[in-house]
């Protein structure tokens, strides 16, 4: 009897918790789904062909899109990854092979300090720099701050995919005669490939929407610029200066460019696990 009430007592549990785990992840993503469908809602009907390839027009003159818009913030996260990447992949591989080294214990410090810092302030402190002594704003100033805001979460996202990988596979590895280095770079880094990239997707997420520091070192541009020395346009700032007008056709622009910054870092999402999955199916063929 006390047998077949405690087992009646642990499955009850186990389907209130279980129940309570899916109430959970309904809850973690029921915000992204009501942001996204309203965003559809209110800026899909102003996507479309011209979007994509004209400029912005003036008020009160139909048409017109975010061309140079879109072209900036490529250009923008190209600029950002180029710096950001390779500095936080190869600081999170130093932090995971000398995590009780003096250096990595300052550097995983800073990494977190620099991580939560507000973005305003990583434009500011580009403006004084890269911006202020030139004389002028600039796509490379805009670059390298969002850059900047990119190496914290990749250092730390490296370093923790990194130490997932078995020590085994490091000792074998040693063994066999490989180098320290050398074991890093091509077995340890690759076995991490996975969740390295996705540190870098969450980063690039993260500067793909960034206002504030660009406002200080790109500035924005209405006409068409493909220059680095140049103040260039980008699909927040658009949608920045689009949102805080007073005309509804702007309005409308607005939420259709922060649709179409939704499904970028969506593309490049999906394509970034798609390179990795067929990655990994060959090496295990």
């Amino acid at each position: 009897m006390k047998a077949t009430r405690l087992q009646l007592r642990r499955k009850l549990t186990g389907r209130i918790m279980g129940a309570l785990a899916y109430l959970a992840a309904a809850a973690a993503v029921l915000p992204l789904l009501l942001v996204f469908g309203y965003l559809l809602l209110k800026g899909a009907s102003s996507v479309n062909l011209d979007f994509f390839l004209h400029m912005p027009r003036p008020v009160g003159v139909p048409g017109g899109g975010m061309a140079n818009a879109i072209i900036g913030t490529l250009m923008l996260v190209g600029v950002a990854s180029l710096l950001g990447v390779p500095i936080g992949i190869g600081a999170g591989m130093y932090l995971a092979e000398h995590g009780n080294a003096p250096l990595a214990t300052s550097v995983r410090f800073l990494a977190d300090v620099l991580n939560g810092l507000p973005s305003i302030v990583i434009g500011i402190f580009a403006w004084q720099l890269l911006v202020r002594p030139v004389g002028h704003f600039s796509a490379a100033a805009g670059g390298i701050a969002l850059g900047l805001m990119m190496i914290p979460t990749v250092t730390r996202t490296t370093e923790e995919m990194v130490l997932t990988v078995p020590t085994a596979l490091r000792e074998a590895a040693l063994a066999l005669g490989y180098a320290r280095w050398r074991t890093a770079l091509r077995i340890v880094l690759p076995t991490a490939l996975g969740g390295v990239i996705t540190g870098v997707l969450i980063a690039v997420a993260r500067v793909a929407g960034e206002t504030a520091p660009l406002l200080f070192t790109s500035l924005g541009n209405q006409f068409w610029s493909v220059s680095l020395t140049q103040p260039i346009s980008a699909i927040p700032l658009q949608v920045f200066n689009y949102a805080i007008s007073a005309y509804d056709e702007l309005h409308a622009q607005a939420w259709a460019g922060a649709v179409v910054l939704i499904a970028l870092v969506l593309v490049i999402s999906l394509g970034a696990r798609a390179v990795v999955g067929r990655g990994f199916a060959r090496g295990n063929d």
